[in-house]
């Protein structure tokens, strides 16, 4: 079995799958939009417009940047306030029109700079959990990377969530929950086992709903995600907007 560290290594590798691949060959007409309603436009979060299959779909992606400048700019991948209610807002623009929503989460967690914490941080992640989580539509997350504390939960918060066979998905960083248990982030690996952060043990505790086989090969990594999408959704459009909030809420009451 893999160790907890070496997942969460792979989860943080630089070359990694990106967001900005996963838009170009799932969905290559993608549209973004921009603004979160409020006079802010986050860059951390890029969403928008696309066609999957022939039909209209919202896409919603957390992004790092590909060169240091982006990355400052997008504080490598840390949405702020602007970024949780830009994909609020989306989200339940998709659901006025009966749009399906896909969800690609890789994030640290949200910005913990002072800023983000004036302009209301804990309270756009709460408001972003509530509307996602009302909106009568399908939606699919998926981690393809760090899947950080509530950063990513507020990201996470559909119908179904699926996790790339090296990606992580945790309440807290390994080097955080160590630092705060036993005063020395050196023992990150010993927290990583403790906190069941990788997908075989998140499957197998129900809080995802399945892994994407693994490629190493991007192309076909996005491919494979693909095949998934397609399944699911299949399955989550047979559902009327009452069964689909039922199942939902069914989904967290068992946590």
């Amino acid at each position: 079995m893999t160790k907890a560290i070496e997942i969460v290594k792979a989860a943080r590798a630089s070359d990694k799958l990106s967001g900005h691949l996963i838009r170009s060959q799932l969905f290559p007409d993608f549209f973004e939009l921009h603004g979160d309603g409020a006079g802010s436009d986050d860059p951390a979060i890029v969403a928008g417009l696309a066609t999957f299959h022939g039909q209209p779909v919202t896409v919603v992606t957390t992004s790092r940047g590909h060169n240091l400048e982006k990355r400052l700019a997008k504080h490598f991948g840390q949405p702020q306030p602007g970024g949780y209610r830009k994909a609020a807002r989306v989200v339940k623009e998709a659901a006025r029109f009966q749009r399906p929503v896909f969800m690609f989460v890789d994030t640290a967690g949200a910005f913990p700079g002072k800023e983000a914490e004036y302009a209301g941080q804990g309270q756009a992640i709460a408001q972003c959990l509530l509307e996602i989580g009302q909106a009568k539509t399908p939606i699919i997350s998926v981690i393809y990377g760090e899947g950080g504390s509530g950063g990513a939960l507020a990201l996470a918060c559909g119908d179904e969530v699926w996790m790339l066979k090296h990606s992580m998905y945790s309440v807290l960083s390994p080097e955080g929950f160590a630092a705060i248990l036993w005063k020395d982030a050196a023992k990150a690996p010993e927290a990583a086992e403790l906190l069941g952060l990788t997908p075989d043990r998140l499957l197998a505790g129900q809080v995802i709903e399945g892994i994407v086989p693994y490629q190493a090969d991007r192309i076909k990594e996005c491919q494979e995600i693909d095949q998934v999408l397609v399944r699911e959704l299949a399955k989550l459009q047979q559902l009327t907007p009452a069964e689909l909030l039922k199942r939902r809420y069914e989904r967290y009451r068992k946590f």
